[in-house]
This record gives C-alpha cells, structure tokens and sequence, in this order.
C-alpha cells in the first residue's frame, strides 16, 4: 500500500517492519516512537496503533501535503 501511494503522491517512503515483539519493548518505547501500525509524515504521528485503509492514509496525506 505504502509504495502506491507514494508513488501516486510523489512521495518518498520508507517502511520499518520489525517483529512485534520489538516493537513492545521498552527500549522502542524510550525511542518516542508511535505505537505500531503508525504511519508518519514529515516527522509528525498521522495514524498509531490501528490499521487504517489506503484510501483514508491518502486524504489524511493529502490534507498534510496543502497545510505544506
């Protein structure tokens, strides 16, 4: 999903997967990190800890994208 839709906005994205058990550890929370799933944007917390659907991540970049 991610890659669509950075293709689609012109984006460049990274994506981070590590296994679960890494992202409860409290060494990933003294990172300040969001809460997994999360997607950020320009270092801010867009979506954390629930997945969300393509079509909403784009509005939600979208309306990031025109605030600049």
């Amino acid at each position: 999903m991610a890659p669509r839709l950075g293709e689609r906005l012109k984006l460049e994205v990274e994506i981070i997967a590590k296994p679960r058990h890494e992202y409860q550890s409290i060494a990933y929370a003294e990172l300040g990190m969001p809460k997994a799933p999360a997607i950020m944007f320009g270092g801010k917390t867009l979506v954390e800890g629930r997945d969300v659907e393509e079509q909403d991540i784009e509005q939600i970049i979208r309306h990031h994208l025109v605030q600049g």
